[in-house]
């Protein structure tokens, strides 16, 4: 049926072809979107002026002597007439459009009886025939696959899709802003590392042939943030790419975008009431409210945001005092949950698993989760009251994790223990275990001044839209078919 389909539309783009027509022309003739010609309807249709819009037609009605269409540009759709008594190549182009072609329209704009916005064609310029039939109407559910290898089919016909790609741009655009107004300097640092650092996760290894060296691809920016801070830098962010080989879920995606910052001379506290001012202006300025629902839970993000202590939270819910608690305690409960912890898991690795089962999903309220032990957080500074707590804060809301910050460690010596102890899991089959970085550890020898760092990714947004975090990129990565 498909070939049948393609194969009567490349005679007609062979007929276009022998009419002396151009069917992919270099040029197009557009005085207006779609959009511009309806919001200046009125004036145009009374001045009776020939105006050119272009798009894809969308749908097709021949009623013999008239044809009607549904043209669509990104900006929305508009009806088009053409007419046999008053188009020339009527005939011909009654032969060969079809829905999906791109066209370009040159007439003037009228009502039709029914009172429809129209623009009355007095010449066509085919753009680009369309020899593959563009789907009708919208893909059912059980489609999301066929959807996301060909996003661009998904973007042809869904409009809110289309919209929610226009959120994610002004949610990243507004991050840089906020940013930059705030006087921070947006910088670049690589992605191909030879040490892969500043997260927990297992990354992408690539090969490097001129150097014939093995590289990684970065799970994080941090570590080469802090070099700057380092070098003298105070204020600086990066907003760019993260590569971590990792399980595919809701929330977590091999290839995404973060934005990650660092600030010289300022602590977690302070962190939090810069951040807490950035999310809600970033919320505002994508969604246009600060309530966002997310699969029936309504949360209010313009109110005072909770303070969630990790330790108590973990007592009361998992009925475990995080003080006491011994390796052999964790790991008994977290096999009484059912959790995959397997016989190496590191005392870090198993607060983790047992905190997100028991605790995580009942933060609704946006919060910040703040002063984990520092088992789980080997790059965060010691709380001076308390050595087995870091000053760390997760923003959590609707039961997950949505952004990362800490005062951080500049204390070379205690660096460069807890960059063992991630060895020595390492060494014990933890994958996701950090490496020695033995140059950082020199770097911080120098000196870095005391200082606050904040990340957030892509699945805040993905989060906040409602959305898996994989629908909500143009292009995931997807298995091969073959």
């Amino acid at each position: 049926m498909l070939d049948d389909i393609i194969r009567e539309r490349k005679k007609k783009l062979a007929r276009l072809k022998e009419a002396g027509i151009d069917p992919y022309p270099a040029r197009a003739k557009r005085t207006s979107t779609l959009a511009e010609a309806r919001a200046k309807f009125a004036a145009l249709a009374r001045s009776r002026r020939k105006v050119f819009v272009a798009g894809r037609i969308m749908g097709l009605r021949d009623q013999g002597g008239l044809i009607f269409l549904d043209l669509m540009d990104e900006s929305g759709n508009l009806q088009v007439l053409l007419k046999k008594a008053t188009l020339k190549e009527f005939s011909l182009f009654k032969q060969t459009l079809d829905i999906g072609d791109f066209i370009s329209v040159g007439g003037t704009l009228f009502k039709t009886k029914k009172g429809e916005q129209s623009v009355e064609a007095k010449e066509v310029t085919m753009l680009a025939k369309s020899v593959r039939p563009v789907p009708s109407g919208h893909y059912s559910v059980e489609d999301i696959e066929i959807l996301l290898r060909q996003r661009y089919l998904d973007l042809t016909l869904n409009r809110d899709i289309r919209e929610m790609f226009r959120r994610k741009s002004i949610f990243w655009q507004t991050t840089r802003q906020f940013m930059l107004d705030n006087g921070f300097m947006e910088v670049e640092t690589p992605i191909l590392e030879a040490i892969p650092g500043g997260a927990e996760a297992e990354p992408f290894v690539t090969h490097h042939n001129a150097l014939d060296t093995d590289f990684y691809l970065r799970i994080s920016p941090e570590l080469n943030l802090k070099r700057l801070m380092v070098g003298g830098f105070e204020k600086v962010f990066e907003l760019g790419r993260i590569f971590r080989n990792e399980g595919i879920d809701a929330e977590h995606l091999q290839d995404y975008t973060q934005m990650e910052m660092y600030w010289a001379y300022q602590d977690y506290n302070g962190l939090m009431k810069f951040v807490e001012k950035l999310v809600k202006s970033v919320i505002k300025k994508t969604f246009g409210t600060l309530t966002i629902t997310r699969q029936g839970q309504q949360v209010n993000w313009g109110g005072r945001w909770e303070r969630y202590d990790y330790y108590k939270l973990f007592k009361q819910h998992a009925g475990l005092s995080l003080q006491d608690a011994s390796r052999e305690d964790l790991l008994k409960k977290a096999r009484s949950l059912g959790l995959d912890a397997g016989t190496n898991a590191g005392r870090g690795r198993l607060i983790d698993l047992i905190f997100k089962k028991t605790v995580r999903p009942l933060l609704v309220k946006p919060g910040f989760l703040t002063d984990p032990p520092v088992d789980i957080e080997p790059l965060a500074k010691r709380m001076p009251e308390d050595n087995a707590r870091v000053e760390r804060f997760q923003i959590v809301a609707y039961g997950t994790e949505l952004g990362k910050g800490f005062s951080e460690l500049n204390d070379p010596e205690d660096q460069r223990k807890r960059f063992e102890d991630q060895m020595r899991l390492r060494g014990a089959g933890d994958k996701e275990a950090q490496m020695m970085d033995e140059d950082y550890v020199i770097a911080m020898e120098y000196g870095m001044p005391p200082t606050a760092g904040f990340a957030y990714s892509d699945r805040l947004f993905s989060v906040l839209t409602g959305k898996p975090i994989r629908e909500t990129v143009f292009f995931p990565l997807m298995k091969s078919k073959h």
